[in-house]
């Protein structure tokens, strides 16, 4: 039975991993009381017997997770997204009252959390979805949380995340980031983000242990050493512990027993896919979320293991040399990477009338979240300095951190297509810089074929309108009817 004679300010719906470690971290800071509710008793019973310091109030029904909440009530859902969500929803909006708080801090698709917050705000009932970033231990010892919602429940739940969020430089790694499905189109955002810096991570990797011989123990020394420099960051860090691991069962290196498929969990697609609904190019995420999916391909890998490749096998004259080239080229493809996501979050701010703060988003990445890097502090710096700022891979932070990795970046692109060695991450960032700096692209040759098949028309550089030029020949009668 739920502890009648005390009430908390917080509660947790679903205690899973992820959410009982949030319900301890929740329960650990001074002022919070936290109320705690599974589908199944046993799992409840067992959170509250393993963990009797955290003073837990157990509920064995929705009611009683409900009468054990301070009003105005605040539960933060932990289960896992799609119907299992929408159905604790249904629970929660039965049992609460006008006026009270639905969190859901799992990674629900962002268009979801609009249908939801929608739905649920005509009964009056506050519907937020937060981003939570950090995984197990960030949820435990203090996670980047990303809060959509209304400015009414950011401020019961203001405080409340603010205590639990990691601490970065003296700040909580939290804001509000905007309404309804705001905080979880910018934790998606995020994950795309790292899709991109982990195959850029990997990418890395491969070129200098293909190219110099390197063991993978000796590239953890080259790792740990980068990240005590501008690319110090928790990726950087833990590969270096990674590549540093030895498999006990055959003594060799782990990451040479691990199976080379990588898995996803959808963030970094849906990253894409709303990418090219808003129209912004975020090649270099694509790029990631595809090589998952072409190592996932082992039979296709199989039949196309002796088409043909570079005659010689590949190595680089100068090691040392090489290596300080793909640290720039890493460097410089995760400002692309950074720069793509933002220019995606400015898209989606505008799309659906969201007032984010770009410097602050950084700011709140700087710990508890899986990219948090010392690189953040300079994209904060960088809208500050100009709130507008188009690009930005155009701020003179990251324009003069180009300018001075170019030519490395581009010697490790030849190198590896000289190798044969997949970089798909690595070029098609330096494809995309390369495309934003040209001063004419050939889209004009596009434009004319599909007015040529399609009479799409076209704008000209010398003079206003739309224009469709009659092709010649026969084919064009033809052409200007077909719409495809």
């Amino acid at each position: 039975m739920a502890d009648t004679t005390a009430q908390a300010n917080i509660g947790v719906v679903g205690l899973a991993v992820m959410g009982s470690n949030l319900a301890r971290n929740l329960a650990s800071r001074e002022g919070n009381r936290v109320a705690v509710y599974n589908r199944t008793w046993e799992r409840t019973e067992g959170v509250v017997e393993a963990f009797p310091d955290a003073e837990f109030i157990p509920a064995r029904t929705m009611e009683e997770f409900a009468a054990s909440l301070k009003k105005p009530r605040a539960a933060i859902i932990m289960v896992k997204a799609g119907r299992p969500t929408d159905a604790v929803i249904e629970e929660l909006t039965r049992v609460f009252e006008p006026g009270d708080i639905i969190v859901d801090g799992g990674n629900a698709l962002f268009t979801d959390t609009i249908r939801r917050e929608k739905a649920v705000r005509e009964t009056g009932i506050n519907f937020v979805g937060a981003g939570i970033s950090g995984g197990e231990e960030g949820a435990l010892k203090g996670p980047s949380i990303m809060p959509g919602g209304s400015a009414e429940a950011w401020e019961t739940l203001g405080p409340i995340f603010r205590s639990i969020a990691a601490i970065a430089e003296g700040e909580p790694c939290v804001t509000h980031v905007g309404t309804d499905g705001a905080g979880h189109f910018v934790k998606m955002i995020h994950n795309g983000i790292e899709y991109a810096d982990m195959q850029l991570i990997a990418e890395a990797y491969d070129l200098i242990r293909r190219g110099t011989g390197k063991s993978p123990a000796e590239i953890a020394e080259i790792f740990a050493e980068w990240n005590k420099g501008e690319l110090e960051s928790y990726l950087i860090e833990i590969t270096a512990e990674v590549l540093r691991q030895v498999d006990a069962e055959t003594g060799k290196p782990l990451v040479d027993v691990i199976l080379d498929q990588a898995g996803a969990k959808g963030t970094g697609a849906w990253t894409v896919q709303t990418a090219l609904d808003l129209g912004i190019p975020v090649s270099g995420i694509a790029e990631a979320v595809f090589a998952r999916s072409l190592s996932s391909k082992p039979a296709q890998r199989a039949a196309a293991s002796n088409l043909p490749g570079p005659a010689e096998e590949w190595t680089v004259d100068d090691p040392e040399g090489f290596i300080e080239d793909v640290r720039q080229a890493l460097y410089a493809s995760k400002i692309v990477a950074y720069s793509q996501g933002f220019d995606e979050i400015v898209a989606g701010a505008e799309q659906y009338g969201w007032d984010i703060k770009k410097g602050e988003i950084a700011k709140i990445w700087r710990g508890g979240c899986i990219i948090r890097a010392q690189f953040l502090n300079r994209i904060t710096e960088a809208y500050e300095d100009d709130p507008g700022l188009v690009a930005l891979l155009t701020a003179p932070y990251f324009r003069r951190a180009l300018t001075e990795a170019e030519p490395a970046w581009r010697r490790v692109v030849i190198a590896a297509v000289q190798g044969g060695i997949p970089s798909p991450a690595f070029s098609s960032s330096l494809a995309y810089y390369d495309g934003l700096r040209a001063d004419r692209l050939p889209a004009a040759l596009v434009q004319g074929q599909r007015d040529f098949f399609g009479a799409h028309t076209y704008r000209r550089v010398d003079k206003e309108g739309t224009f469709h030029t009659l092709w010649s020949g026969d084919r064009s009668e033809v052409a200007a009817t077909d719409t495809h």
